[in-house]
């Protein structure tokens, strides 16, 4: 069987397309895996944002809220309480006077390093504190991009399942 130049080009073409597809999922998961990510993604804002409002709401009253719910009904604040996917509630509890913690469910490993690799639990100081002038960066881990700009790269590292986050309060 005779090959003609145009039937080698195409078939190079194709294999070249074949091959770049494989290698796009390989390297970035599957659709079900990327999205799975971005859930999580979504879940670490929400704590974010949850952690922002609890500092808020201690400067405002000197103490931090009793409770999620508390937290909600405070005016001028728009947070989200419940998970995307499930609807659960994330969790929040006040530790003591000046520390409490955050939590939700994760799909996937973000990949760095947590409380299962043997690292300890995570301590971190709200963005306040780490604006003080001479303060030094706060004591934490994660890849969240919110907190990029602190070098707080591992803040929000998590594996899958449920994950507590500790915070301190300015």
């Amino acid at each position: 069987m005779n090959l003609s130049p145009r039937s080698i080009v195409l078939g190079a073409s194709g294999a070249t397309v074949v091959a770049a597809v494989v290698f796009g999922l390989a390297l970035l998961g599957s659709p079900a895996e990327e999205r799975e990510r971005r859930i999580d993604d979504r879940r670490v804002t929400d704590l974010h944002g949850i952690a922002a409002a609890a500092d808020l709401y201690r400067t405002r009253y000197g103490r931090l809220p009793a409770s999620l719910d508390d937290l909600a009904a405070e005016p001028g604040l728009r947070i989200s309480t419940s998970d995307p996917t499930s609807s659960e509630m994330y969790g929040y509890r006040a530790l003591d006077d000046g520390r409490y913690e955050v939590c939700a469910t994760f799909g996937t490993d973000s990949g760095g390093p947590t409380r299962a690799t043997g690292s300890p639990p995570i301590v971190q100081r709200s963005c306040q504190g780490c604006h003080r002038p001479g303060s030094p960066v706060a004591t934490s881990r994660v890849d969240d991009p919110v907190a990029a700009h602190l070098e707080l790269r591992d803040l929000w590292a998590h594996g899958s399942g449920r994950q507590c986050f500790q915070i301190q309060a300015p």
